[in-house]
């Protein structure tokens, strides 16, 4: 039986729970009248009832947090995907709403709230300079804000002290590297404590509860990355290190903000518990269900924890966790109508590619296997990015459908190391491309794939790799499926945001320098080899994209529709770096599907 595509791509029944910091309710995402709204239950235990908080009409609502306060929930939204984000903050008991940060054409993102200061929380916005985010102090009682840091110029990331104090910050160099600065007080100037060259990384993670020193993630002295605590007086003690992979996530106390566990994810997520107060809770929780897990809300008390479960077979879950009695109970699933349902397995794999770099990816196979199949290359965005095990509705769709399915992180993928990541550098539609292209050699190896019916499909980065390899290894692939890819590198790079402008060097160092090396850029942009192009391409667009201008998929679409090329075009008015109307994410699966079918012979849903 197929199984439909609603079931995968239409809304989820319940989503993403949060506990308030006072334990007594339940915050989740849930449908109403078939778009994305705000819940809750006045009890976070499973049976109790819930009514809709907010009801939005438009594209819904994705990302939401807890006030420390009690009284509000505060959801983050934009309009038709143009990513200029506000907070707007909704009572739980009056249902009113209110945009806390009512700035035209900018964007806010939340930094930070804390139990101490009940009804305040700290935001990052660009309303002065769109290229600039400074640090606004909000008041949800009144909505008042206060400026409390200005951006001179350079700074990418702010972090907030125990006492709610703005004292760190992440700027980025001129030659492309960053630096940590910190400062004593808000009144004493900022000074450098740490800093980073353009083939490392580094970053705080937070402050340690004494306000003293701050969880570093650093590069230097490894491939893969270590954490340390570093004290203001640049005193660096080691925390942890993995040599197979980079530092992961990353779980502190809700109120003291210790550091408690870390994760890397050479394959699958692993934790190691450094705190051990909560030793007896992570085998616990590691017991109670299938699959990976992650602690995702918890009350300030401590008590009662949200625990995510993870699997490649089975819809995401979610449990309650009573610290006390050490015991999970299943709150939902968020596709219940897919449990039991047999998908298609995930299994890690790895290979060395013609250079005798070694990269890792995940296969997904139809539930009953088989060999010789049409093959899936399935690209992921970024590419500054990764692909993970666990649950992947387009893998598991595809598989469903009689395709194997393959996920790989080609060279400049993170997670693995510098050198993987830097590998990368200047190879967009080279050695990066050359990735994919052996990928598909080593399945059709394995005996998974068939050669002559593979097809590369992604979206963002993994859009232009599908241009790529349509363009650059024409002979490879049947078909190409694009999705907000860039099609032009020079114009990629011309139109990026201007909240983007203080990383523009890493573009530079990483993609290609746009004064420097034009010629260098159309070389590796597939709207220049159009010509080469000879399979057909689904190309899919949101009309108010940030990132990847609606300009980079109509300038090949219109060259290649000139040259006779076989190209089908979907444009979304109403959708920006992606799909989040499952109206439109339906439209276009569908389409994709149809187009897969046509040119692998693989069934039709």
């Amino acid at each position: 039986m197929t199984i439909p595509r609603e079931l995968l791509f239409g809304n989820p029944v319940k989503a993403a729970p949060k506990v308030s910091p006072d334990g007594r309710r339940l915050a989740f995402l849930a449908p109403e009248e078939g778009v994305l709204n705000l819940w809750v239950a006045e009890s976070p235990r499973p049976s109790a009832p819930a009514k809709p908080l907010t009801h939005d009409r438009g594209r819904g609502i994705r990302a939401y947090f807890w006030a420390s306060d009690n009284e509000h929930l505060v959801y983050v939204q934009d309009k038709d995907g143009d990513e200029n984000w506000h907070l707007y903050k909704v009572h739980l008991v009056t249902g009113a709403v209110a945009d806390l940060t009512p700035f035209p054409g900018a964007q806010a993102h939340p930094l930070s709230t804390d139990p101490k200061f009940p009804h305040e929380m700290l935001v990052s916005a660009n309303d002065r300079d769109p290229r600039l985010h400074d640090v606004l102090r909000i008041d949800l009682r009144d909505g008042s804000s206060k400026r409390v840091c200005e951006n001179p110029g350079d700074v990418v990331g702010w972090l907030a002290d125990a006492q709610f104090r703005v004292r760190a910050a992440k700027a980025q160099r001129p030659d492309g590297g960053s630096e940590l600065r910190v400062r004593d007080t808000e009144d004493t100037p900022w000074r450098v404590l740490a800093a980073w060259g353009p083939d490392d990384q580094g970053g705080a993670l937070g402050w340690t509860p004494g306000g003293d020193s701050l969880y570093v993630e650093t590069s230097l002295g490894s491939d893969t990355s270590r954490l340390v605590t570093l004290g203001l007086d640049g005193q660096e003690t080691p925390v942890f290190h993995d040599e197979r992979a980079d530092l992961g996530g990353a779980m502190f106390h809700p109120t003291d903000y210790r550091l408690q566990a870390v994760s890397v994810e050479p394959e699958r997520a692993e934790w190691t518990v450094l705190d051990p107060e909560v030793k007896a809770d992570f085998a616990a929780l590691a017991a109670a269900c299938p699959g990976d897990f992650d602690v995702v809300s918890r009350d300030d008390a401590d008590r009662l924890w949200v625990v995510f479960y993870n699997s490649d077979v089975r819809p995401p879950s979610y449990f309650l966790y009573d610290r006390a009695a050490k015991k999970a109970e299943f709150l939902f699933s968020t596709r219940p109508a897919l449990e039991g349902v047999a998908l298609g397995p995930t299994e890690p794999v790895s290979f060395p590619v013609r250079d005798g770099l070694t990269v890792r990816g995940y296969l997904t196979l139809p539930p009953a296997g088989g060999k010789n199949l049409p093959l899936v290359l399935l690209v992921h965005g970024g590419p500054w990015a990764r692909d993970h095990w666990g649950w992947h509705p387009e893998a598991l769709w595809l598989a469903d459908r009689g395709f194997a399915v393959l996920r790989v992180n080609f060279r400049g993928s993170t997670g693995y190391g510098q050198k993987h990541l830097h590998a990368g550098d200047r190879q967009w539609g080279a050695k990066m491309q050359d990735d994919l292209t052996d990928a598909v050699a080593w399945a059709v190896a394995r005996g998974v794939a068939d050669p002559k019916r593979a097809a590369i499909y992604g979206g963002s980065y993994g859009g232009y790799a599908a241009l790529a390899g349509a363009a650059f290894t024409p002979d490879v692939y049947a078909c190409a499926v694009d999705i907000v890819g860039p099609s032009n590198l020079e114009t990629l790079i011309k139109s990026i945001p201007p909240y983007w402008e203080p990383m523009k060097r890493v573009f530079d160092l990483r993609v290609g320098d746009l004064e420097k090396e034009p010629a260098f850029l159309r070389e590796r942009s597939p709207l220049f080899s159009a010509e080469r192009i000879k399979i057909p391409l689904l190309i899919a667009q949101g009309a108010n994209d940030p990132r990847v201008k609606v300009a980079e998929s109509e300038q090949i679409v219109s060259v290649l529709k000139a040259k006779g090329k076989a190209v089908e075009y979907m444009l979304f008015p109403d959708e920006g770096h992606g799909f989040a109307r499952p109206e439109n994410r339906l439209k276009f699966y569908a389409a994709a599907e149809d187009f897969l079918a046509r040119h692998l012979s693989g069934p039709r849903g």
